[in-house]
């Protein structure tokens, strides 16, 4: 059974950072790519960034170029999110997702596993 566990999730001022780990289980974790979705209250779920499966590709929205970074360490089957500068718009729930094709998707429809998300919110 494929498991998706987020973590990192918070309160924090504008400016500041967080970091967002995801465990996975049940899966061979370096085959599939991950991505980093969020939602805000009343909005579409929206993508943020994702990284291929060897971590050499990756890929931002351009709302958090620059601010955001992705990483992933198949040894620990873990996917991070370091999120610098962060604003008030960031607020969301943010979701990590695993998809078997090599291709870093933006739409969320396109992944195939999803955690049940961590919440993070930026008080301005």
């Amino acid at each position: 059974q494929v498991q998706l566990v987020e973590s990192g999730g918070g309160l924090v001022q504008a400016g500041g950072s967080l970091r967002l780990s995801c465990a996975a289980s049940g899966l061979t974790f370096g085959a599939y790519a991950m991505g980093w979705f969020r939602q805000a209250p009343g909005k579409e779920r929206e993508f943020v960034t994702a990284i291929s499966r060897s971590g050499g590709s990756t890929l931002y929205a351009d709302s958090v170029k620059g601010r955001f970074t992705i990483s992933r360490d198949n040894a620990k089957n873990t996917v991070s999110l370091q999120m610098n500068s962060l604003k008030a718009e960031d607020t969301a729930v943010y979701y990590c997702a695993a998809r078997l094709l090599d291709i870093l998707g933006t739409r969320w429809t396109a992944y195939d596993y999803w955690g049940l998300g961590t919440q993070v919110t930026v008080s301005s």
